[in-house]
């Protein structure tokens, strides 16, 4: 029915009518690329897990012996905050985000520039003996992350829209195996230094699942609606909201009509990192079977597993109203700055219930944002929509930073609670 030569929308493209044979041939090969773009979202937030994982032990390191930072609080308290490790760690992202999407997707280019700088980060930081040489090692790894997660989503516009939740589930699970590896390692009796080194193989992985395993596509023409595989598009005779962008204005003008699906999401890792990088240090139990430095770490693995999970699940369930969980989200920051402040909660293990939740919360609203992206923009367009909002969570993150030290600092100059003394 497509052979006719009449030009149709992509949108509204004819099916077969129900002769088996005409059907189009099951995809027996769709394994490779699902499991490659597991594997892809894992080895590109991996360095970045690892970075934040960290956090905390290198601000001990940067303030030791200084007894100006800190705080009424003593050691429980560092007044510079992780949100410092987290705005070196972010903004090279945000900025290599913020003008990838008006230049050529250029895959292989791209992730050849992905996986040096992933290397380059591990390097750096574990060699580092000054602290510029080890923040650059921080910067090399966001930029790493920063482009390689506009790149993908960018390109995944070409393949079975079920790579969208392989991704987010790998971008998930390297939550899980960047914080774990990082702490498990390093309790095994292992150096820093050595440690580092040894994720050196993540890039190489990356470089395997990208070149080897995932097969690639045609990226000189816009991507098209399955249904509409191998068939030739007029463009022109499209409506003017489901044609390409040809131009620079063009994308510009385009770019409000993708707020719906950023603002939340931008909302959503705003407030979740506030929750992250500016509290969790202050989410102090004295007494029990973990330190706090302890309790830290595992604050970090338990929202990690509830990002895992949330990621994983859009195939089971999906949600349109983003800004739900941003609202929810915002019930939590509320929650644990009271508790920062008055130390109410008598459990430990509750907070470690909200903290699951808040994963959830985070994660759902990546995934159900870029699968609606996937399933509701116009084909031709999809690719530079993907690489536009890919820049939102690291947006609402950077924000997150900015907000966290000062209101981080504020409540550490706070009257040391009863329950600490």
């Amino acid at each position: 029915m497509g052979d006719s030569g009449e030009s149709v929308s992509p949108s509204v493209i004819p099916l077969t009518d129900g002769d088996a044979d005409d059907a189009p041939p099951k995809d027996k090969g769709l394994w490779r690329d699902l499991v490659a773009y597991w594997i892809l979202g894992l080895c590109n937030n991996y360095g970045y897990v690892v970075m934040l994982t960290a956090a905390h032990d290198i601000l001990k390191d940067l303030e030791e012996g200084d007894d100006h930072a800190k705080s009424a609080l003593g050691n429980n308290c560092h007044k510079l905050s992780t949100g410092a490790i987290l705005l070196a760690d972010i903004l090279p992202a945000l900025a290599v985000k913020s003008i990838a999407s008006f230049f050529p997707l250029a895959k292989h280019i791209r992730i050849f520039l992905c996986v040096v700088a992933a290397a380059a980060g591990f390097l750096l930081t574990a060699f580092a003996t000054v602290q510029w040489v080890l923040f650059l090692g921080v910067i090399s790894t966001s930029f790493s992350s920063g482009l390689g997660e506009a790149t993908f989503l960018a390109y995944a516009t070409y393949f079975n829209k079920n790579v969208i939740s392989t991704w987010s589930s790998g971008t998930g699970g390297a939550g899980i195996a960047g914080s774990l590896s990082y702490t498990g390692l390093t309790e095994l009796g292992l150096t820093p230094k050595t440690t580092i080194l040894i994720m050196l193989v993540v890039p190489a992985l990356e470089a395997v699942a990208f070149w080897v395993l995932l097969r690639h596509k045609d990226t000189s023409k816009p991507a098209l609606p399955e249904e509409a595989e191998g068939k030739e598009i007029d463009y022109s005779t499209l409506p003017e909201e489901e044609r390409p962008l040809e131009n620079w204005s063009q994308r510009l003008r385009y770019i409000p009509s993708l707020f719906i699906y950023m603002i939340p999401l931008i909302l959503v890792y705003l407030l979740e990192y506030f929750i992250n990088q500016g509290l969790f240090e202050l989410l102090y139990f004295p007494g029990i079977w973990l330190s706090q430095s302890g309790q830290y770490r595992w604050y970090q693995v338990i929202y990690q597993i509830g990002v895992f999970i949330s990621r994983s699940s859009v195939n089971l369930i999906q949600f349109r109203h983003v800004w739900i969980m941003a609202v929810l989200q915002f019930v939590n920051v509320v929650y644990f700055t009271f508790e920062a402040v008055y130390f109410f909660t008598p459990s430990i293990w509750i907070i470690f219930v909200l903290i699951l939740w808040e994963g959830l919360l985070g994660g759902g609203g990546y995934v159900n944002t870029f699968y609606r992206l996937q399933t509701e923009v116009p084909a031709a367009r999809r690719e530079y929509a993907m690489m536009v909002t890919s820049i939102s969570d690291s947006v609402g993150i950077a924000l997150a930073g900015v907000a966290a030290i000062p209101s981080h600092n504020a409540i550490c100059d706070l009257p040391v609670p009863d329950r600490l003394l």
